[in-house]
């Protein structure tokens, strides 16, 4: 271990995360390198609460279905329903189950306990209805948007009516059939309903935005927040759908960019409301383009994260998280000569290095890209370490 990178590294907390950062950004972004392991679920609870009670952050976004996560946002603001049926029904991709993940979710509802509103923690998911296998149906947003507009303008405004809607919808099986990530012609995205549905979601959200001042006239704050919510998520998921029909080589690269296009824009309007910490994977967050090998070969988009910054600049920042071991799936000690094998070499337990000062240092060691054993852990990329502006690194993942 050279001493250039032994002075890179740092206690992870939020006191040492702002002394990297120009100033305390409105999003601050911590990836991980894959889900679902405690030790990082742990860690970014402790984080967040640090930056709560340190750096008045009030929202903490994870990716997680962006309409379930009304759900968890009601139970911690207001008390509305109990915390086994927010975990159950409040959280996508099976994230409900997590201890760490159900652990912040109390602790947020026994911290806003008897606070008033504008002290109170957030919560937000800001991943579309989206899944591995497919999409959710547009009902739920469509209908919502519909509903909202309609008791607050001119009928003869509207586009159509909520009966029209239903009828170009139909059943929702058809727009959940998991065969059609793999068989485009099984996706109902390019059916002349699923067309006329997007000419419709895009002229109700035209008609929310020409509206805007008598409806934040007409409206509470929340009402406004989710009403735009539900026009981006119901323009997104057609979007969405209709990319599933796609038969063109661009299919799956389409995929990918407009779900991290929906996220991006979600987290946009997160950040509004003030600072938030967004935790989900590095692929999502990192400013560069993000690469997946497929079944069809290697895609390339750009990430949530690039979107975001582009946007944001400085009041956007990024912490990758790197492990050295995963044991428990075949991911052992790293080489020594990759860059996770050289923070290994530490003797602590997990460090926040400082990402460009350990770029500087690595300028004239050319360290090897690591190679996982495992598909589910995405090693850092030793090109993209100078564009991050920290890097968390825990040394082992050990099952609780």
């Amino acid at each position: 271990m050279t001493p250039g990178i032994t002075d890179t590294a740092h206690a992870v907390d939020a006191a040492a995360v702002m002394r990297l950062l120009p100033a305390r950004p409105r999003l601050l972004a911590l990836g991980e390198p894959t889900h679902g392991e405690d030790v990082l679920l742990d860690l970014r609870n402790e984080l967040f609460r640090q930056l709560v009670e340190q750096e008045s952050y009030r929202t903490i976004a994870i990716e997680s279905d962006c309409m379930m996560g009304l759900l968890v946002d009601d139970y911690v603001t207001s008390g509305t329903g109990t915390l086994d049926e927010v975990m159950a029904g409040g959280f996508s991709h099976e994230w409900g189950a997590f201890a760490a993940n159900r652990e912040l979710v109390r602790w947020m509802r026994a911290y806003n306990d008897g606070r008033p509103a504008s002290e109170r923690l957030r919560f937000a998911g800001f991943d579309g209805p989206l899944e591995i296998t497919g999409a959710a149906s547009p009902r739920q947003a469509l209908t919502a948007l519909h509903g909202y507009l309609a008791a607050r303008v001119d009928a003869d405004l509207l586009p159509c009516a909520a009966e029209t809607l239903d009828r170009l919808l139909g059943a929702d099986d058809r727009w959940t059939d998991p065969a059609a990530m793999m068989d485009p012609s099984r996706s109902v995205g390019q059916t002349p309903e699923a067309r006329q549905l997007r000419l419709l979601a895009d002229d109700l959200v035209a008609l929310l935005d020409a509206q805007t001042p008598q409806l934040i006239a007409a409206s509470s704050p929340e009402d406004w927040h989710r009403a735009r919510l539900y026009g981006r998520t119901a323009a997104g998921l057609l979007r969405y759908h209709s990319s599933m029909a796609d038969t063109s080589p661009s299919r799956m690269a389409r995929l990918l960019g407009v779900r991290d296009s929906m996220m991006a824009a979600n987290l946009l309007a997160i950040a509004e409301r003030g600072p938030v910490l967004v935790h989900a994977h590095n692929g999502h967050l990192q400013r560069n383009k993000s690469t997946m090998q497929m079944w069809e070969g290697p895609v390339e988009w750009w990430s949530a994260g690039a979107i975001v910054n582009a946007h944001l600049g400085e009041a956007y920042a990024f912490l990758a998280t790197a492990l050295g071991t995963i044991r428990h799936q075949g991911v052992d000690t790293p080489p020594p000569d990759t860059v996770e094998g050289l923070l290994y070499a530490l003797p602590e337990e997990r460090y926040l290095v400082d990402a460009r000062r350990l770029a500087t240092a690595l300028a004239t060691m050319t360290p090897a890209a690591r190679i996982s054993p495992w598909f589910g852990y995405a090693p850092l990329d030793p090109a993209h370490v100078a564009s991050t502006d920290g890097i968390v690194f825990v040394k082992d993942a050990r099952r609780s």
